[in-house]
């Protein structure tokens, strides 16, 4: 990633933006431009052909204020300190955002899961775990899967935890398999989440959602999701690309038939009486709801000027460069940003740990309707924030509601001084 979309730097401007938004004290940007903790770890593991590997992990906590630290780990060979940074920062104000007791963390491996068989993997998933249960722990630092890993690799996790621990610990990691203590609900969560507040974004600008014509960069897990759901209720399914192509059909898809086309094909391309479009093509054409549930940095300064959409829900982690952030916001574009309208992902994470640490398991209609009144709740904070700020995007508006939350912990724990000011807001929900 070039210097300028540096994803830590990224993550520093914003919050500079919203504590200076906020009026609050420069010491306030000085706890939270940079990470309370950084590990990096050499982690051998001996691979099939008895040889031995070694691999470089991270594990960084950025703030404590409001709860343990909570996010993801990523394997991928692209990891870098700098992103796993930039990921926990994030998740801080990811979580607060939607009022969760949780500060932010995140792990990594530089490697290639694809490279690795199935025992390897396994071997290497538990080594990493090892290298940093110190730190972890259901009071500590709750681990969830992110690029590369998945339910599999967190039950390995938990149980090589459990074996350092000596005992069952099944707070530790969330995102696990139903059978060892996974919450119900999980698999569609991010999408979920990203729906509820699409929908209540429409009603806050007047867009009736029945009919809204609705385009998906990205038909994966997230992506299929969230248009299966917003046809649900009522919308136009339009247009949707994959990493190898997309389709378009004004008259709209119904999201069932394009999964079943794309897991007997590979590709939403070539979808029956579809025309055949570019990712870009999609993202500038004419559309009310816009889902980048894709890559990052899919929104340029190049491309925003001819977005047309009226709503982008960001399912997708960082898909909008600032300067793209700044254009859609002039051109009225309501954005509704990663770390609000993806968070549905980390509140069903909140609610397995939660059950694990009670015992006691919710169906999937509870945590449905646990998460309705998160996301419900949240998406009004931010946007009562950005309409009492006027020069502020929803973006800056989210970071000022949940900075707003994290100094006020950190002032009422005395972190700041005492003639540090802080801005009071609602307590954990």
């Amino acid at each position: 990633m070039s210097k300028e979309l540096n994803s830590y730097e990224i993550a520093q401007q914003q919050i500079r933006e919203a504590v200076n938004n906020l009026g609050l004290s420069e010491m306030v940007f000085d706890m939270l431009k940079q990470p309370t903790r950084e590990l990096t770890v050499a982690i051998p593991v001996e691979m099939d052909d008895g040889s031995i590997k070694v691999f470089t992990g991270y594990r960084v906590q950025h703030n404590f204020a409001l709860g343990p630290a909570k996010g993801g780990i990523r394997f991928h060979p692209d990891v870098s300190l700098d992103e796993v940074r930039a990921l926990a920062l994030w998740m801080t104000f990811k979580s607060a955002v939607v009022g969760l007791p949780y500060g932010g963390g995140k792990g990594g491996v530089i490697c290639n899961p694809k490279e690795l068989s199935n025992r390897e993997l396994q071997r290497l998933s538990r080594e990493y775990i090892r290298s940093v249960a110190p730190i972890l722990g259901p009071e500590k630092d709750v681990p969830a899967p992110d690029v590369y890993t998945n339910s599999q690799v967190m039950a390995w996790m938990m149980d090589e935890y459990s074996k350092y621990k000596c005992y069952n610990d099944f707070g530790v990691i969330t995102g696990k398999p139903i059978i060892v203590g996974g919450s119900l609900g999980r698999n569609e969560a991010t999408a979920r989440g990203c729906t509820f507040v699409v929908r209540e974004a429409a009603k806050a600008i007047g867009l009736n959602i029945k009919g809204a014509t609705v385009a998906v960069q990205g038909y994966g897990n997230a992506g299929s999701i969230v248009a299966n759901l917003l046809h649900k209720l009522g919308c136009k399914i339009v247009a949707v690309v994959d990493s190898t192509g997309g389709a378009y059909n004004p008259q709209g898809f119904i999201p069932e038939k394009l999964e079943v086309f794309k897991s007997e094909i590979g590709t939403v391309k070539g979808y029956p009486g579809s025309k055949n479009i570019s990712s870009e093509e999609l993202l500038t054409m004419a559309c009310d709801i816009l889902i980048p549930a894709a890559l990052e940095n899919q929104i340029t300064e190049e491309i925003a000027p001819r977005i047309k959409a009226k709503i982008i829900g960001e399912a997708a982690n960082g898909p909008t460069t600032p300067g793209a952030d700044r254009i859609l916001t002039k051109n009225g574009v309501l954005v509704l940003p990663d770390i609000l309208a993806n968070a549905g992902g980390v509140t069903v994470s909140y609610f397995e740990w939660v059950q694990n640490n009670m015992g006691y398991y919710w169906s999937e209609e509870e945590v449905n309707s646990k998460l309705e009144a998160k996301m419900v709740n949240a998406f009004y904070e931010v946007y009562k924030m950005y309409k009492a700020h006027k020069q502020v995007d929803m973006r800056t508006a989210a970071y000022m509601v949940s900075i707003s939350y994290v100094s006020e912990a950190m002032g009422v724990r005395g972190w700041l001084g005492e003639d540090t000011k802080v801005q009071k807001c609602r307590k954990v929900s």
